[in-house]
């Protein structure tokens, strides 16, 4: 864990927004490479870090961290796992570094790989969705999780080219279909291959749960630090803490509207807070992340409510 090739975004302002204290038990919900981990264990607080991927709870074992307590599981289960509320809680969603950096993993079209993209390991695989998936399937993936506006003509693409079995192929599929030039700023696989990747791992449904099991463990007064990276992402946190601070104008697609006479659960602490310049120096991942913080209130957890319809 030392070595962790994983560089922990917006690091000072999370520990700073979970205040941890010496004896408090913090919750970090997305292990990795375990920077959160490390930082709040370094003020005296303990951990109960969580992690879906098996490689990133071996690493971690093998470190034998004092003060830690590893679970391998989705952070979207952490409430079954713990005993007792707790004083805070972090979640630093999406991939992390080591995954994308390790082609046999499939996350990325920079090295050829299986076409995987699997954070747990188990279960269908990008290449199971992609060889099987109806076109129209498939295109409504790349539009809603991609932001692909020609996303039917890449589904009708990945057909025709089927089977796909690796990372380089489905991205030459792709480059081809949209007429990539090699001097182009961005490669338009990208956006396919996000796509996939929040579908085979249900990225958005974990964060809706994971953000309910939050509100259900947290003891009044618990601290929250929420960092995404992309848009999607920060949206359903955003809606998330303005419905349950009592902010939401109405119902939203993914959160239950608010009922008259319902007490937040949450009060939003500060505005979102974004990695200065320096940070993106050094570790150019951070340009995209987003940090929000809440603070729960003593009132009843609101439920999951209709969370469930992003998990499609």
């Amino acid at each position: 864990m030392s070595d962790a090739p994983h560089i922990p975004v917006l690091l000072d302002e999370v520990v700073a927004a979970l205040a941890p204290a010496p004896g408090e038990r913090i919750v970090d919900a997305t292990f990795g490479a375990g920077g959160y981990t490390r930082a709040i264990l370094a003020t005296g607080a303990q951990v109960v870090a969580f992690d879906r991927d098996p490689d990133a709870i071996a690493a971690g074992r093998a470190a034998n961290i004092p003060g830690l307590t590893l679970v391998h599981s989705d952070f979207s289960a952490l409430e079954a796992a713990l005993d007792a509320p707790v004083d805070g809680l972090t979640m630093d969603i999406g991939v992390s570094s080591m995954q994308l950096d390790q082609a046999e993993r499939g996350f990325s079209f920079q090295s050829d790989g299986p076409l995987d993209m699997r954070m747990s390991q188990e279960g269908a695989s990008a290449a199971d969705f992609l060889n099987t998936a109806e076109e129209e399937a498939i295109a409504d993936i790349l539009y809603h999780y991609g932001d692909e506006p020609k996303s039917r003509r890449v589904a009708r693409a990945i057909v025709a080219a089927r089977p796909l079995t690796r990372t380089s192929e489905l991205a030459n599929v792709v480059r081809k279909a949209l007429g990539h030039r090699p001097h182009d700023k961005k490669d338009p696989a990208t956006r396919t291959f996000q796509a996939i990747r929040i579908h085979v791992n249900r990225e958005l449904g974990e964060l809706a749960d994971g953000l309910a099991a939050a509100e259900r463990v947290l003891k009044p007064g618990g601290r929250l630090a929420i960092v995404t990276f992309h848009s999607l992402e920060d949206r359903l946190v955003k809606r998330f803490l303005r419905d349950r601070s009592g902010n939401a104008p109405g119902g939203s697609r993914h959160l239950p509207q608010a009922a008259a006479g319902i007490a937040p659960s949450f009060e939003a602490v500060g505005r979102a807070v974004r990695a200065g310049e320096a940070e993106v120096a050094r570790n150019p991942r951070a340009r995209s992340a987003t940090l929000r913080t809440a603070r729960r209130t003593a009132a009843p957890a609101w439920g999951n409510g209709n969370l469930a319809e992003v998990t499609s």
